[in-house]
Order: C-alpha cells, then structure tokens, then sequence
C-alpha cells in the first residue's frame, strides 16, 4: 500500500521521472528499473550536457560589442552574483528597519504620545524580487482571464447561437499581439485609475489587464469546444432528471469537459507568461522583462552573461508553471473520479 500511494503522489507531484529510482530502491526488477532510469533521466542529462558543451564551444567564437558572448561558466558566475547582489541588498533592508525600530523606541521612551513615522525600504528592486513581481503579475492576470473565459467558453459550447454571434470578436481579437494593446491599456488605466492612495501600482495594472487580454482566448476556445463535444445523452439525461442549468453545468458538463479546459489553461498561462515579459520590456514595469532591459541598456561587460541568466530563468519558470498546471488537472481529475 505505502509503494502504491508513494508512486502515486510521486506522479501526481510531476515527478514521474522518479518511479523508476523508487521501484529500484526497493528491490523491483533491477535490470528493467535500471533500463527505465536511463530512458527517463540518463537520456536528458545527456542532451543537456551535449548543449552545454556546444554552447560552451560556440560562445567562445562569438565576439560581440559588450565582450565574448557568455558561455555556461560565465553565466553561472553571474548567477552567483545575482543572489549576493540580492541577499546583500535584504541586509540593507533588515538593517533599516532595524534602526527605524530603534528610533521609534528611543522616540516613545522619551514621550509615550509622540507619532512615530513607519517607512517602507525604497532599495534597488534585485533580480530575485524581479522574479516574484513577474509571478504575481502574471497569476493576477492569468486567474481573472480565465474567470472570463470559462464561464463565457461554457456558455459558447452549450448555445450554439451565442457560439455563433460572438465567434467573429474571438476570431479577432486572439492574434492581436500584446504590443497592439499595451499602449491603449496604459491610457485607459491612467485615464480611470486615478487615486490618491491607489491599492495598486499602475504598472502592475497595466501589465496584468495585458495579460488577461492575451491569455484568455486559448482558455476560451478549449473550454466553448470541450463542452460542445459532451455527449448530447450526458445532457438529455440531466434534463429527463429535471437538473437545473447550474446543476447540468456543475455536475455535468464541467467535468466532462476538465481535459480540453485544462490544455487551454496550459496554453493560457505559457502565453501570459510570454506575453508579461515583452510587455514588461516594452512598458518598463518591473518584473523581469524590465531586468533584461536595463542589462541591454547598461552595456557593461557582465551584461549578456546576467540577460542569459534571466532568459534560463524565465524558461525554467516556464517549465515549472506548466508542470503544475499538469498536476493541477491530476488532482481535480482524481478528486472528480472519487466524488
């Protein structure tokens, strides 16, 4: 029982590639475990070590007006550089909020009723805190584009007249690229966002709103076809039961159609996350699109090695976020057959 759970929250968690290890670790066919674990794991270290070696050979011919192109030491080193650049810059932070507690206790020693001031540190934002603005940004925007698309793709794939009517905008408006939009998202937020004390920045605004108008086509399309493929007995059975519409859609034609929603919401999510970038480039708002920008333009020698360390970073991102997209669908999927 324990092998079978452990194999089973070992593929649920995406981390397939580790059953192999597993059944081997207790004693299961060495010889067959033993082929498995080269298929899974030493074919894709191979390739890997194969493209490091070609980059690292072909890097070095490659002289460019900011110095050699960086080949995987370099950037590697630059990756280190990166994380002391961030751990020193929390030591900053932790050191002024330090001595801003120490005024304030000094200030309250002295007369009880005196205001104390509370200031936020305003320090160079690190490449790490890059990184964590550009997942928020791109969760804000992924999680309301698809609250948008999956109730309208529902509505889509049981009426086929508003499937109809509203086909031609879908039509139109997925392959507007992110740069079309964002000049006319950033007018309109700044035109209607106006507050004194806003609850959030507007180019966090900006970026997501971009976002949400990108990414919710695939989400959209997957969802309306999804449930237009439904069995029509599925739905003649509910509506012989008398269920009500929410009922049929919540019992019926959501779970019947969980796979094509969630390859849309894969979909969704890899170009929202694609898009944030460029959009973060292009409009300057932090996240890490602005970080590779500003290394293009500071030109210095360690410029392309920290861009190379941000373009990885943002494919292993990337790969992550579909991952768990995958085991997202696993879970709802497992809880759907046991319900």
């Amino acid at each position: 029982m324990f092998k079978q759970n452990t194999m089973r929250y070992l593929s649920l968690a995406g981390f397939s590639w580790m059953i192999p290890v597993f059944k081997l670790a207790t004693g299961e066919n060495p010889r067959e475990q033993g082929q498995e674990i080269l298929r899974q794991i030493g074919l894709p270290v191979l390739a890997v070590l194969i493209f490091l070696a070609i980059w690292s050979t072909l890097a070095a011919r490659v002289d460019t007006s900011l110095g050699t192109f960086p080949g995987p030491a370099a950037v590697y080193s630059a990756a280190q550089g990166l994380v002391a650049e961030h751990k020193a810059e929390r030591e900053k932070a932790d050191a002024f909020y330090q001595r801003q507690v120490e005024r304030n206790e000094k200030k309250l020693a002295k007369n009880p009723d005196a205001e104390v001031k509370i200031r936020e540190y305003t320090g160079k934002a690190t490449f790490i805190d890059q990184i964590f603005t550009s997942l928020k940004t791109v969760f804000t925007g992924f999680v309301v584009a698809s609250l948008i698309a999956i109730p309208i793709g529902v509505a889509c794939g049981l009426s086929p007249l508003l499937n109809a009517a509203i086909a031609p905008l879908i039509q139109i408006f997925k392959p507007v690229s992110p740069l079309a939009w964002l000049p006319l998202v950033t007018m309109v937020v700044s035109a209607v966002y106006v507050s004194d004390d806003p609850l959030f920045a507007k180019s966090f605004v900006n970026s997501a709103i971009t976002v949400t108008l990108c990414c919710m086509w695939p989400t959209l399309i997957n969802t309306a076809v999804g449930v237009a493929s439904i069995d029509k007995d599925l739905i003649n059975v509910g509506r012989v039961i008398r269920l009500g519409w929410v009922t049929r859609v919540r019992k019926i034609a959501i779970p019947a159609s969980l796979p094509m929603i969630f390859t849309g919401l894969r979909i969704s999510l890899g170009i929202g996350w694609m898009v944030l970038i460029a959009a973060e480039m292009l409009a300057q708002n932090p996240g890490l699109g602005k970080f590779v920008w500003d290394e293009f333009q500071n030109g210095s020698s360690e410029s392309l090695a920290r861009i190379m360390v941000a373009v990885i970073t943002i494919g292993f991102i990337g790969f992550l976020l579909d991952s768990l997209m995958q085991t997202l669908h696993k879970v709802i999927a497992r809880g759907e057959a046991n319900s």
